[in-house]
């Protein structure tokens, strides 16, 4: 019998831990590595090849957004199945719209990870509940004009949360392999597009969102 192999990455040792305990009881999913950051994950993609990366999405530095978009680009046909606290659209939509494969909300993992692992190792889709009533709600509806927050491009988005959490305008380049001054750049466009005007007020802006964690 051929194993799914799987790829989990979290920031926390203790979570990855429950994880395993969660997936290695069961004879047709083997895990082939661990990541504790998306830098880390889009490296150990590269070397191992999983079949499936179950993959958080609110990381220091390179997020589950970021490295998710970065994964897919490299390896297009690559099964990710994001784990997370949050169900805003801010992070689901995009991750859906990029192709990732999957959805788990950690309230929910004892029962459903299983299930969406193998869901989405086999070629389909596997979205929590609670995920599919927001992609229904949005496909229904189109998204309020006043939403600034859908004016911002993807790597602003990117920006904007390394900003918030804190990093300077140097390390972010060295993240995201653009030059100091394109990321300057980018935060004058994001605090005009969100009509804000400090790092404060930006990182307050993310924490409302739910971007990042407090």
């Amino acid at each position: 019998m051929n194993k799914i192999s799987i790829l989990l990455v979290d920031d926390h040792a203790i979570l990855r831990k429950g994880l395993r305990a969660l997936i290695e009881p069961h004879a047709d999913l083997e895990i082939v590595g661990e990541a504790a950051d998306g830098a880390e994950a889009i490296a150990r993609v590269n070397e191992l090849l999983p079949d499936v990366v179950v993959m958080d999405i609110a990381m220091p530095g390179i997020n589950g957004l970021m490295a998710a978009r970065q994964i897919l680009q490299a390896h297009q046909q690559m099964r990710i199945l994001m784990l997370t606290q949050y169900d805003n659209r801010e992070y689901v939509l995009p991750l859906l719209k990029m192709g990732v494969a999957g959805y788990v909300l950690k309230q929910t993992v004892d029962s459903d990870l299983v299930a969406a692992i193998r869901a989405v190792a086999g070629g389909k889709s596997y979205l929590d509940p609670t995920v599919t009533r927001l992609v229904l709600d949005a496909y229904l509806h189109d998204e309020p004009v006043e939403d600034t927050y859908s004016l911002l491009s993807d790597r602003e988005r990117e920006v904007l949360i390394l900003v918030a959490q804190g990093h300077t305008a140097r390390e972010i380049a060295e993240l995201l392999h653009i030059s100091a001054s394109t990321v300057d750049v980018h935060r004058a466009h994001i605090m005009q597009k969100l009509n804000l005007h400090s790092v404060a007020e930006l990182s307050a802006f993310a924490v409302r969102r739910r971007l990042i964690r407090e």
